[in-house]
């Protein structure tokens, strides 16, 4: 990614599916695509099931036909020197076709080398192969005690942070999801890497405490093992206190009745009919603090104390995070960044 900042492109096109965009691309990268899902579709189709010169005739009319759409709509605006970089899923026919519109045109455009597999490639070295530059700290505690929102306070205050439930878009509990779907595991993986080049190597590195799984997407070796070994800043506050913040910052969550049911119905297996049918009593009795409560109490204490028992990594600081309020939250936030030395 540095390297093509460094190349000094004026826009980075991405012309695959929308569909493999979805999925994943090079960060900043503007989807232009050639051919639709569908029509991605029937030429493969075409190609495998006819004749791969039929295939290609009908995909040149099409990659037509979309490079025109794009050239109207969104890239009349450019001078003569505009430099874009074009890549597609190998570099191959879409890409090369695209860039030779714009080149024929008078725009200075290139293939990327490998396209999409290029990127791919410097992501997997990066998170699969190679071992994090970073002296990586975990923010630990029990559920409720605000690592989430102490991690962003560090980071306002100048500490470097990785927010890894704000990228996988999850809140790492079975409380689950915030707004709006989890992204794909390769996107994620690319979210990553784009933080990564933006941290200095020198400074310690601040992550909450996970699991090896976010929801769905599961944290890629070179990251995982780094906080596994990572010491830890473990973060305390009494129960009474983290009931009452777990009912106020899952408000929403509270209010959706059938999903939370629906939620603490999957936990039977772990906690036991019994428990299970007071929690959804709790929740449509609309007790909010005694349900975090018992959560607390019977799912989440007992299940960070297995998770914990016999870690072997260090404990640098313990941090009294008080009543959970903002000027207590204040306050624990800074012993944080104190404590990143």
């Amino acid at each position: 990614m540095n390297a093509l900042r460094a190349a000094g492109f004026d826009a980075i096109i991405d012309v695959r599916s929308p569909a493999e965009y979805a999925e994943d691309h090079i960060p900043g990268a503007i989807s232009m695509p050639v051919l639709s899902d569908a029509e991605r579709a029937i030429v493969g189709t075409i190609y495998k099931q006819e004749s791969p010169f039929k295939a290609r005739k009908i995909g040149a009319a099409l990659v037509a036909r979309n490079a025109a759409h794009h050239i109207e709509t969104q890239l009349m605006g450019h001078d003569g020197g505009w430099r874009p970089l074009v890549y597609c899923w190998r570099g191959g026919q879409r890409s090369g076709s695209f860039a030779a519109i714009l080149q024929q045109i008078g725009w200075r455009a290139e293939v990327l080398s490998g396209g999409y597999r290029t990127w791919r490639r410097h992501v997997v070295s990066k998170l699969y192969d190679a071992t994090l530059p970073f002296r990586v700290i975990r923010l630990d505690g029990f559920t409720g005690t605000a690592k989430t929102e102490v991690l962003q306070r560090v980071a306002a205050l100048g500490g470097q942070v990785l927010d890894l439930e704000g990228l996988a878009c999850h809140r790492g509990s079975i409380l689950g999801d915030v707004v709006g779907p989890q992204p794909a595991q390769k996107g994620f993986e690319t979210a990553l890497v784009a933080a990564f080049a933006g941290f200095d190597p020198q400074r310690p590195l601040l992550v909450e405490a996970e699991s090896a799984r976010i929801g769905a997407l599961r944290l890629p070796p070179a990251l995982w093992v780094a906080m596994r070994h990572a010491p830890r800043i473990v973060l305390a506050a009494e129960p009474m206190a983290r009931s009452r913040y777990l009912a106020r910052i899952y408000a929403d969550l509270m209010a959706d009745r059938a999903g939370l049911s629906r939620r603490l119905n999957g936990l039977r297996a772990l906690a036991g009919h019994a428990v299970v049918d007071d929690w959804l009593t709790m929740l449509e009795a609309g007790q909010a603090e005694a349900l975090a409560a018992s959560l607390i109490a019977l799912h989440y204490d007992p299940a960070y104390g297995r998770l914990r028992h016999g870690d072997p990594t260090a404990i640098i600081a313990q941090i009294d995070a008080g009543d959970l309020g903002d000027a207590a939250l204040d306050r624990a936030a800074q012993a944080v960044l104190a404590a990143l030395v």
